[in-house]
C-alpha cells in the first residue's frame, strides 16, 4: 500500500507496529523530533504496559500501513522512557501570546512522510488528551521563538487562528446560536408585517368617507300618511 504524503503525528502514534515475522511492537507513545528546524526524526512505541523499555523507530523505516497497522522494517533501537522524556519535543508545549499569556497547549502536527517536514501545528484550548476537543491551525511562520515547553506565537487570541477541528461544545453552542439568531429573524419579520398591516389599515379608514344616511335610507323621503294610504291598497 502507498504511503500517504502527509500524516498527522496522532494518526502515526495510533497505529499499532508491526515488524518481520509479525511481531508486534505496540502502539506508538511519543514522538522523536528536532524542534529548532520543525522536523519529526521518528516516533516510538511501547510493547506492553508492564514494560519499561521502548522500541525508537525512524521515519525511513516505515514500509507501509494497512488499517490500523504500521509495518517497519529492521529493528528498533531499544531506549528506556527516562532517556526519551529527555528528547526536546514540542508537543504538549504552552502556546504563548503577544502578550505573554498562555493561550492554549501544541496538541498534534501535520508533517509530511517522506521528509519529516512539519508542515503546521494543531493548538488545543486546554488539556489535548481530552477526546473531541477543538483544534486550531498554528502556521510555522506565526512562530516567534520557542523553549522548552514553550511556543511564542505573533497571535493575540485562538479565534486570530484557524479553526480546524470543532468540539461537540462549541457545534451546540454554534448551533444554538444559528437557532437564536434565526428566531430573531422570524420575530423581526412578524414584527415588521404587524406594523405594515397597522398602517394600512390606518390609511383605509382615513381615506373612508363616512355618510349619514345608510344604504336603506339614502334616497327615502318623508311622506304623509295620505300618499302612503293612496299607493297602499291594504290601507
Amino acid at each position: 500500500m502507498k504511503l500517504p504524503k502527509e500524516i498527522l503525528l496522532s494518526e502515526l502514534l495510533n497505529y499499532s507496529v508491526k515488524g518481520n515475522m509479525a511481531v508486534n511492537y505496540g502502539n506508538g507513545e511519543n514522538v522523536w523530533m528536532h524542534p529548532p528546524v520543525h522536523r519529526i526524526l521518528g516516533w516510538y512505541s511501547r510493547p506492553s504496559n508492564f514494560d519499561l523499555k521502548r522500541n525508537v523507530w525512524r521515519l525511513n523505516q516505515i514500509s507501509q500501513i494497512i488499517d490500523n497497522q504500521i509495518y517497519v522494517k529492521g529493528d528498533p533501537a531499544i531506549s528506556d522512557l527516562a532517556t526519551l522524556n529527555r528528547f526536546p519535543t514540542l508537543i504538549e508545549a504552552n502556546l504563548i501570546n503577544i502578550n505573554g499569556s498562555k493561550i492554549g497547549v501544541i496538541a498534534d502536527f501535520l508533517f509530511e512522510m517522506k521528509t519529516g517536514k512539519i508542515i503546521y501545528y494543531l493548538v488545543s484550548r486546554s488539556n489535548p488528551r481530552i477526546p473531541g476537543s477543538s483544534r486550531w491551525k498554528l502556521n510555522i511562520e506565526n512562530i516567534n521563538d520557542q523553549q522548552p515547553g514553550l511556543v511564542f506565537c505573533g497571535t493575540n487570541t485562538l479565534d486570530d487562528l484557524s479553526l480546524i477541528k470543532s468540539s461537540i461544545k462549541n457545534e451546540f453552542l454554534e448551533k444554538g446560536k444559528k437557532i437564536i439568531d434565526r428566531f430573531d429573524d422570524m420575530k423581526n419579520n412578524a414584527s415588521n408585517r404587524l406594523v405594515d398591516w397597522l398602517e394600512e389599515d390606518e390609511d383605509i379608514n382615513q381615506n373612508l368617507d363616512f355618510k349619514q344616511k345608510s344604504f336603506y335610507n339614502e334616497d327615502k323621503t318623508d311622506r304623509s300618511f295620505n300618499d302612503k294610504k293612496a299607493d297602499d291598497p291594504w290601507i
